[in-house]
């Protein structure tokens, strides 16, 4: 209170310093002949600078932490099922850490979900286990629909291992949106919690403590420390020594999949160790700097650079959680030896090999639907993302939707073509009648 009152007297001293006199022409034209060489003296006590900054900081940093957590109380006890889904990252540690202060983990009143994508780094889910045994709470894991959790083995059976090369939105949609609102879903959210801040990038300038989220049907969104700089993150950090992520203190200023995610600088120069900054802390501290590691080397469909997993951007509430051709003229193929029956059948036929999850599988449905009502032969569908090494091997396809030709006499025929209109599917069939003439 004192530095308080100290402050406001050094602001009134300066401002009747330098407050303009009342207009008076004589005077002015005196000044103009007479000069003073009175020195302006501020106080006869030095001005202590770094105390000065180093007490505005304290005082910061309180009123974010009331800030925050009167955001928390609002959305944990107005709303009836909160949901932190934690990154581990360092904003969500500091959430994590608020949380427990406020005794919302203990008593369950805040549920915690992790998305595990089956590409982070294996010190991520130690971290994770070792903040539950911290705090005395368990998280929930969920992953890519299908596949056990921790279970990379299967994930790669039934997804590909280089899902992301070959389709990174949708990796990101099977690994990480999916996933995500999954989660949501089961755990009833009302209210989600996150960490993004306005200080991560232009992205997220505009973001408040609560708003509407894009997903999961209209649920309320919580940002507590939105108005947060990292500085004031790592600023919190120090101040409880919050337990965080192991590579903070190896040159990572935020950690994502191990894929896509480097240190800051790339030589590791700047760290975090100890509750303290090695090196220049700048190329972590700047704006917009605290995710340049992120999503490296990926670009969106369009070309431009990936900053967003999808998760927290308009559209993301599209999930796909049915089959595709549950109705209509369409077959189904429902094991692999019912596939190579039809393929060594003597007769024609036409064969989508398909993943439900996948975009443009989606978006051939309706036409592909109709083509079938008028086919001249039998047409089939075969969910290839589950039986990968079975239709690479009989069915060409390497990515989703691959659609063949089965011809008399047992072989397969691609369609090479990336037209999936009505008549693009009927000319395709047309092509070998007109050839078997």
């Amino acid at each position: 209170m004192k530095a308080c009152i100290a402050v406001l007297a050094l602001t009134a001293t300066m401002a009747s310093a330098f407050a303009p006199a009342p207009v008076n022409t004589v005077a002015r034209h005196h000044a103009r002949t007479v000069s003073t060489a009175t020195p302006l003296r501020m106080s006869d006590k030095v001005f202590d600078q770094e105390a000065f900054i180093a007490e505005s900081k304290t005082m910061r940093l309180k009123h974010l932490e009331e800030q925050a957590m009167f955001a928390l109380k609002i959305a944990v006890e107005n709303y009836g099922n909160a949901v932190f889904p934690n990154a581990l990252i360092a904003g969500d540690v500091v959430i994590t850490h608020l949380l427990h202060r406020m005794g919302y983990l203990q008593s369950g009143q805040a549920k915690v979900m992790v998305v595990d994508t089956f590409h982070l780094f294996p010190e991520t889910m130690e971290f994770l286990r070792e903040i539950e045994d911290f705090y005395g709470f368990k998280a929930e894991v969920f992953c890519a629909e299908g596949v056990p959790s921790g279970d990379k083995a299967a994930y790669d059976k039934k997804y590909g291992e280089n899902l992301w090369r070959e389709d990174i939105e949708q990796y990101d949609k099977v690994c990480k949106v999916e996933p995500f609102q999954r989660g949501l879903k089961t755990l009833k959210a009302d209210c989600m919690i996150n960490g993004r801040t306005r200080w991560q990038g232009f992205e997220r300038a505009w973001i408040d403590q609560f708003e509407n989220a894009p997903i999961g049907g209209g649920l309320a969104k919580c940002n507590p420390i939105a108005y947060w700089t990292l500085e004031d993150t790592f600023d919190y950090i120090a101040k409880y020594q919050v337990p965080h992520h192991p590579l903070h203190a190896k040159g990572y200023p935020s950690i994502g999949d191990a894929k896509d995610t480097i240190p800051i600088p790339e030589d590791g120069s700047t760290r975090f160790v100890n509750f303290k900054f090695e090196g220049d802390p700048k190329p972590w501290l700047d704006y917009a700097s605290e995710r340049k590691g992120r999503f490296v080397g990926l670009a969106n469909k369009d070309g431009s650079t990936k900053t967003e997993c999808g998760i927290h951007v308009a559209g993301a509430e599209r999930t796909f959680d049915r089959d595709l051709w549950e109705s209509g003229a369409v077959k189904n193929i429902a094991s692999n030896e019912e596939a190579l029956e039809i393929i060594k059948s003597g007769k024609e036929a036409i064969i989508a090999v398909y993943a439900p999850w996948c975009q443009f599988c989606q978006g051939m449905e309706e036409e592909f639907a109709k083509y079938a009502e008028s086919a001249g032969v039998p047409v089939y569908k075969f969910r290839g993302d589950e039986e990968r090494e079975f239709v690479s091997e009989h069915l060409n396809t390497k990515s989703f939707p691959t659609v063949n030709f089965v011809k008399s006499d047992g072989s397969v025929v691609k369609y090479d073509s990336e037209a999936r209109k009505v008549e693009d599917f009927a000319n395709f069939e047309k092509s070998f009648q007109s050839a078997s003439v």
